[in-house]
């Protein structure tokens, strides 16, 4: 495109070369091997002539300028994320965090809240099992999942999560409680209030990915109800997050899945409450007191916060930056005391 553009200005190969430090030679040649290349003619070589662009050259050069305009505001913003982040690299203030967890809404409100105060959270959405399968293989510094409180030591969560965390080796941040229920369409057509009226009415029911903790969350509700998942009417595709089991119902695919309230209320969708659950960060005990850790435990204290997640429907703070011991919020390990050796 630079040697088009210089034998459309200069109106001779020779002129062309000098403007680009080049050899007539070479231009001449790159722009015959060009020809070749493209299949076309690019310059009209009658001798004793000004040069001058043939009319696929003409063709060629608008399409570049086409491009040009349209790319150059996206590369420009990209430029400038790739500077400010590249920026943080070099800050000794600045900290990132990683962070993989189970789909929530106020997640992001924090990384907003935080990246404020030079720390950068580097989030990830997965499945509450595969977060902290992520933490234990060193892929992050954070993991985050969600559970019932105080849920039963036979329950599912118990049988999901047990032998993933470790007394110990892994401690609790808080963070909230968070409302989880039935989403359904605007106004509750079917009027279901529970897991047995799904069952009863045969409701198209949408699940969620396997290995999420809703997933778990839902095999504990139907034990519960004295249900098991083949008494509802499933439908065949498993969403991945609370956006889009919502969307779903929405655009009327189906009638109603387990999902977050906040989700819900920002669709327009209905929204039955069964359960207030748990929402936990956890990290290795080892992590506790790294700078970036510490500085999202403060903030996570911090009152502008509060009040920012206590705005969004269906959460609340709990405990919010306290670090908690593993086995007094999740009490499914017992520890026998060893028995004296009589003498």
């Amino acid at each position: 495109m630079d040697l088009l553009q210089a034998v459309a200005q200069k109106g001779s190969i020779s002129a062309a070369a000098r403007e680009l430090n080049l050899s007539y030679r070479h231009v001449w040649g790159e722009l015959k091997r060009w020809e070749e290349v493209l299949g076309h003619e690019l310059i009209v070589w009658e001798k004793g002539q000004s040069a001058k662009l043939t009319e696929f050259g003409d063709k060629l050069m608008w399409a570049e300028r086409q491009t040009q305009a349209r790319l150059a505001p996206q590369l420009e913003a990209l430029r400038a994320d790739l500077e400010r982040t590249f920026a943080v690299a070099f800050d000794p203030d600045a900290h990132v965090l990683t962070l993989y967890a189970s789909h929530d809404d106020a997640l992001p409100r924090l990384r907003e809240h935080s990246a404020s105060a030079g720390l950068h959270l580097d989030i990830r959405f997965c499945g509450s099992v595969d977060a902290i399968r992520a933490l234990n293989e060193g892929r992050c510094t954070l993991a985050g999942f969600h559970t019932q409180s105080n849920p039963a030591a036979n329950s599912h969560t118990a049988r999901a999560y047990k032998d993933l965390l470790q007394p110990g080796l892994h401690k609790i941040i808080g963070f909230a409680t968070r409302s989880q229920g039935l989403i359904t369409a605007a106004g509750n057509p079917l009027q279901l209030h529970n897991l047995a009226d799904v069952a009863k009415r045969q409701a198209s029911f949408v699940q969620r990915s396997p290995g999420t903790g809703t997933r778990v969350l839902l095999d504990d509700l139907l034990a519960q109800a004295q249900l098991s998942a083949q008494d509802l009417n499933n439908w065949p595709d498993e969403e991945p997050s609370h956006t889009a089991l919502s969307e779903a119902i929405a655009s009327g695919r189906c009638d109603v899945g387990l999902g977050i309230e906040s989700t819900a209320r920002a669709r327009g969708l209905g929204f039955v409450p069964l359960v207030q659950e748990e929402f936990h960060l956890v990290c290795l005990k080892s992590a506790l007191d790294t700078p970036a850790t510490l500085t999202l435990r403060h903030l996570l204290q911090d009152q502008a916060w509060a009040d920012a997640l206590n705005a969004l429907k269906g959460y609340q703070t709990q405990n919010c930056g306290e670090v908690q011991s593993l086995s007094k919020r999740l009490p499914w390990w017992t520890f026998k005391r060893a028995k004296k050796n009589s003498s």
